[in-house]
């Protein structure tokens, strides 16, 4: 057919045959598992990127599926392999196969981008510069699906998130973890079309991939005013808090005293406690409510400390502000985004038809809090986020947009002891510490704990599985981040953006289609071609 754009042939071609697209997917997921905590060789992401985007150039609409499953079960069967240790493998196969199959299902529109731009638009510009784009928009709208879908989402593999210890983590202050992964991604697409149109003759057509590196190199973190220090108490008790820990009532309560007690006579601004260092309901144990007056006293400063409260007929996983001399607690703060599956059983009825003895050990029915997550501390607002609420932005934003100058994030690694669990969230919090221009005091029950400044550096901390005690002057910050302020709108134009351009593809590509069929008559028969009208 004459006409067609120079190298349209090539450009929607597979790079890869089928048998090696499946090859290099199967490795690529562990690659990119690796820019992640513990390993945490940053650098990996963007090789991961690579391998994931290779192995889709040219699929089919099932080749894509085929591919990005095997992609997406070779990631997250090693990324979150520490559910199994206490859990077992069938919670691992559910989520982990789960969170592949919207992998794959999301590799598809990637793969018909790769097959359908060079037909619709096949010049060497839109190759390097909307094609890209399209693509990264793309990968990260997914992200932004598995992040909220189905339940509450799972957003724990986000590929901003594997950057916390990297130079490029500071673009998310300004972008917020959706626009880093945009990014990140943009440049390596950008890159590939780069290598695969063989521009290298023209070196002003590195400029799109060479813009990009740069941008995510050398953007500094968004300045924060400094607003002082606050002298945080953050006590690791290290007890028995796991889910299937054996322990006997309030054994959790007395391992977090016994822990506080290197801190008596110093003097500090508030008392921090992790996430369940309280094994009763201090709304109702009136012993220990009382253990709690008294500590608050003996201070002479507020406590910070997290239990299971329950409120009417409504169970929540509940932080409470305790002072000394008044009716307390002051202040509430409920979870906001419990954990499906480890807080609450969604479907009830459903799952335990399917697998009884399993959702048979899942108790707890946490309700999802609605109270603000700040906490007003002599005059310093405080931020909250309760464990895995550190990986919902709206809740950590929220924080900043009512004032919150510094955060403190309870949370409980217990279940997952001598994993890579507590370091991934810990690059969670890291990230935030960094995206909000915020210090983050992140707190376990077993560690391993940390205080880390507005730029992501480690200011002080615990080793995990060791009972203990920080007292650190940590920095104050006032003032909002442009992803605090514009985070919300990023997600909106990548994420919903994304899709609506590449509807605008498929309708493009659909009309050039119906024009070319129409355009085309049948040579006369035994001529094998078929000729251009």
């Amino acid at each position: 057919m004459s006409g067609a754009p120079e190298g349209q042939s090539t450009a929607t071609r597979p790079l890869l045959p089928l048998w090696l697209a499946l090859v290099v997917a199967l490795v690529g997921g562990p690659v990119l598992d690796l820019a992640f905590p513990d390993v945490g060789w940053w650098p990996l992401a963007f090789v991961g990127v690579v391998l994931a985007l290779v192995s889709l150039i040219g699929r089919s609409a099932w080749g894509a599926l085929a591919v990005g499953l095997v992609f997406g079960v070779s990631f997250y069967f090693t990324h979150i392999v520490w559910i199994t240790r206490y859990l077992g493998l069938l919670p691992w196969f559910g989520l982990g196969g789960l969170e592949a199959l919207l992998w794959g299902l999301g590799s598809i529109p990637i793969a018909l981008a790769y097959r359908w731009m060079p037909r619709v638009r096949g010049g060497r510009w839109a190759r390097l510069v909307a094609l890209p784009a399209l693509v990264a928009g793309l990968w990260t709208a997914r992200e932004l699906v598995m992040g909220s879908w189905p339940y509450t989402g799972f957003p724990w593999g986000r590929l901003g998130m594997s950057q916390s210890e990297s130079p490029l983590a500071h673009v998310a202050s300004w972008t917020g973890v959706a626009g880093l992964t945009f990014l990140m991604v943009f440049a390596t697409a950008a890159a590939v079309e780069w290598v695969r149109l063989g521009a290298w003759r023209s070196w002003p057509t590195a400029v799109p991939t060479a813009a990009a590196v740069a941008v995510l190199l050398l953007t500094p973190a968004f300045p924060t005013t400094p607003a002082g220090t606050l002298r945080v108490g953050a006590v690791q008790g290290n007890g028995p808090a796991g889910y299937f820990d054996e322990r006997e009532p309030y054994d959790v309560f007395q391992s977090q005293l016994d822990a506080t007690e290197p801190l008596l006579g110093e003097d500090l601004d508030v008392l921090l406690w992790p996430e369940g260092g309280i094994d009763a309901d201090p709304l109702r144990n009136e012993s220990v409510a009382r253990v709690l007056d008294r500590l608050a006293e003996s201070f002479d400063a507020p406590l910070i400390v997290n239990g299971a409260t329950q409120r009417d007929d409504a169970v929540f996983n509940t932080s409470m502000l305790w002072e000394a001399g008044t009716e307390n607690p002051v202040a509430l703060h409920d979870k906001r985004v419990p954990v499906p599956f480890g807080e609450y059983v969604p479907d009830r009825w459903f799952f335990e038809a399917i697998v009884p003895d399993l959702i048979g050990l899942i108790q707890r029915e946490y309700t999802p809090g609605t109270n603000p997550p700040v906490f007003d501390v002599d005059g310093v607002r405080v931020g909250l986020a309760i464990c895995f609420d550190v990986i919902y932005d709206d809740v950590v934003w929220e924080g900043a947009r009512d004032g919150a100058e510094v955060y403190m994030m309870q949370t409980n690694n217990a279940d997952f002891r001598d994993t890579d669990e507590n370091l991934q969230q810990l690059a969670f919090a890291r990230m935030r510490a960094i995206e909000t221009g915020r210090a983050v005091v992140n707190l376990s029950t077993v560690g391993t704990s940390q205080v880390i400044a507005p730029d992501g550096t480690v200011i002080d901390g615990l080793p995990a599985g060791e009972a203990g005690a920080m007292l650190t002057d940590v920095p104050l910050r006032t003032g909002l981040t442009p992803a605090v302020v514009i985070g919300a709108a990023v997600k909106l134009v990548l994420g919903w953006g994304s899709v609506v351009a590449f509807a605008v593809l498929a309708g493009a590509r659909l009309v050039a289609r119906r024009g070319g069929a129409q355009t085309t008559t049948p040579a006369p028969e035994g001529t094998g071609v078929v000729e251009s009208v």
